[in-house]
């Protein structure tokens, strides 16, 4: 992949291909990083432990079917979901949803070098009495992203292989440190935490919708690993590894602990105490010392160099001409800024408008590629393809604005979950119009 023909509209070339299981330890450091544990501690600090573990239960079905699929057609095609999307919506409505993919994950590379700057400077000083500026781990942190990035998949997926048993073990400790003082039945029946009764209150609706955000757009994008891989099973095999395996059981793990050590009260809405702060005490409570310390860099290094990549891929997508080099490492400036924006401030609200904006994509492409258009889906379509999907384009936009409008309760929702609304409409709303316009065609 020395090439650079991994970050090019070109077929993946014979050498490159590799069995699942080395993929889908570069998607599952996705569930080992810090973002994870984070989202456990937000659903167990808004629900009780019961209907918690129900919301990502729910959720992560929801994000591992849609993940199977995309994976499958990554793996299929040989495209990645830039490519799909640029099939899917025409090389100009792909334009408007590549830029806003690009965002968005330069929004969650902002989102972990907060975390890595938080945490990593707490660490340095608890354990070793460091005490190093934001700015300069900032920096540190985005270089060495950048770096892993430039050389390309296969130093992620190496990073990724020798880390991923490191993390599995510490987040096992984790897990078992939860139970030390609670067994699973005491869990099932602790109440929704004080922090989170009255008008403020969580749904499970809101806890699903939260942990889809958390990781859709990981499970849309995954076709731009499971390209790589030689099965097309083997997109189906990563996406459960990852969402219903992995998943599930760090942020379990996260949220349990934190219900369990009775932090949720004590800590969270106190002035001075972060998101980051609560990790932590968790951490040190359960005496995870340098392994959380591990937690932060390896999760935070391997993710970030992941989502890197794939603003890289979906930025040259749109902007083919663009030199890999230069936008690899312009990207990596960019996240910097992004990081010192302190989007972690609005993690809630930036969770929940990334499932309702990104679903509706996935159900346009799965609905054009599975049942309305599956045999253009190749690099040839993409020499002479259309400008414009109009109808892809109302697909998405309403499904994404019927599922804000159904959250403030101006409209009636279809399934209580903000998510699914959007996915479901967008799906519905596309196969129609399409079946609509073929039959006009027809007509005419």
């Amino acid at each position: 992949m020395e090439d650079g023909s991994e970050f090019s509209a070109v077929p993946i070339k014979e050498q490159q291909l590799v069995a699942w299981p080395r993929v889908a330890a570069v998607s599952a450091m996705v569930g080992f990083s810090l973002p994870t544990f984070l989202t456990g501690i937000e659903i167990f600090s808004g629900l009780s432990s019961a209907n918690a573990m129900l919301a990502l239960l729910i959720g992560s079905l929801i994000v591992v079917i849609i993940g199977s699929i995309m994976g499958y057609i990554g793996a299929a095609d040989r495209m990645s979901s830039y490519l799909l999307v640029r099939v899917a919506f025409g090389d100009k409505g792909a334009a408007w949803v590549n830029i806003a993919f690009a965002i968005s994950l330069m929004g969650w590379f902002g989102v972990n070098i907060n975390l890595f700057m938080d945490t990593v400077g707490r660490l340095a000083q608890d354990l070793w009495g460091l005490n190093i500026p934001r700015l300069i781990l900032a920096i540190l942190a985005s270089t060495c992203m950048t770096l892993t990035t430039l050389i390309g998949f296969r130093a992620i997926n190496v990073l990724s292989v020798l880390l991923v048993p490191v993390l599995a073990i510490v987040t096992i400790l984790f897990a078992m440190s939860a139970f030390s003082d609670h067994s699973w039945a005491e869990f099932m029946a602790m109440n929704t935490p004080a922090r989170a009764v009255g008008n403020n209150a969580m749904q499970l609706g809101d806890g699903i919708s939260w942990l889809v955000g958390a990781v859709i757009i990981g499970a849309i994008i995954l076709p731009d690993i499971t390209r790589f891989i030689r099965q097309p099973r083997g997109g189906v095999y990563t996406s459960i590894v990852t969402y219903l395996i992995v998943g599930i059981l760090v942020t379990a793990a996260a949220g349990l602990a934190g219900a369990g050590a009775g932090v949720f009260d004590t800590y969270f809405d106190r002035e001075g105490v972060s998101r980051t702060d609560v990790i932590l005490n968790l951490m040190q409570d359960v005496n995870l010392g340098l392994g959380a310390f591990i937690i932060v860099i390896a999760g935070s290094w391997a993710l970030n160099s992941l989502n890197l990549y794939s603003t890289v891929l979906s930025t040259k997508a749109t902007f083919p001409k663009l030199n890999t080099k230069v936008l690899t490492i312009g990207l990596g400036i960019v996240g910097v800024f992004a990081a010192l924006m302190n989007i972690l401030g609005q993690f809630e609200i930036f969770l929940w408008y990334l499932s309702i904006i990104f679903i509706p994509v996935a159900g346009v492409v799965i609905i054009d590629r599975l049942l309305l258009r599956p045999d253009i889906y190749n690099l040839q379509t993409l020499e002479n393809n259309h400008s414009l999907n109009l109808t892809a384009i109302s697909a998405w936009g309403i499904g994404a604005v019927f599922a804000i409008l159904a959250d403030r309760g101006i409209v009636p929702t279809l399934t209580k979950i903000g998510a699914m609304d959007a996915l479901v409409l967008s799906a519905a709303l596309y196969y129609i119009l399409s079946k609509f316009r073929q039959k006009r065609r027809v007509a005419e």
